[in-house]
């Protein structure tokens, strides 16, 4: 009987420690919500036939957005170059950096978005996309 009490009297400790809201947590779960980005990040594949000129006017087009757009608070891109062998025909990837799902909201329908669109989908085969928040 002793035994049992004790075991129960350890696992309550456990359980209130493990649920337990301590400052440490709070900040931990605040840093996660305010200085967590967005990326938003994009993969080409070119339709076979595509020149290199189509292709820089893409890559172009896709760095102006930065300029022309200014939820976008961070870009980069480049060239795939793995060894593996991994990429299945992709070629190009994107990165760009939003503060918030409400920057995202308002880039996606954006009229230069959407001209930058005009200008990619005569020469695009395939693309995906994966958002996803930074942990830091």
């Amino acid at each position: 009987m002793k035994i049992n009490f004790f075991l129960l009297l350890i696992s309550i400790s456990f359980m209130s420690n493990a649920f337990a809201k301590t400052d440490e947590n709070i900040t931990m779960i605040k840093m996660n919500k305010t200085d967590s980005l967005l990326r938003h990040t994009v993969f080409f594949k070119f339709k076979e036939g595509t020149t290199a000129e189509q292709i820089k006017t893409v890559e172009d087009a896709f760095s102006a957005l930065q300029s022309k757009i200014e939820q976008i608070k961070g870009y980069e891109w480049g060239l795939n170059n793995s060894p593996e062998g991994l990429n299945k025909g992709f070629t190009h990837a994107f990165f760009l950096t939003f503060e918030g799902e409400e920057a995202r909201a308002i880039y996606l329908p954006h009229p230069d978005h959407k001209a930058f669109g005009a200008i990619l989908t005569p020469f695009l085969d395939d693309v995906f996309v994966v958002d996803y928040w930074t942990k830091p």
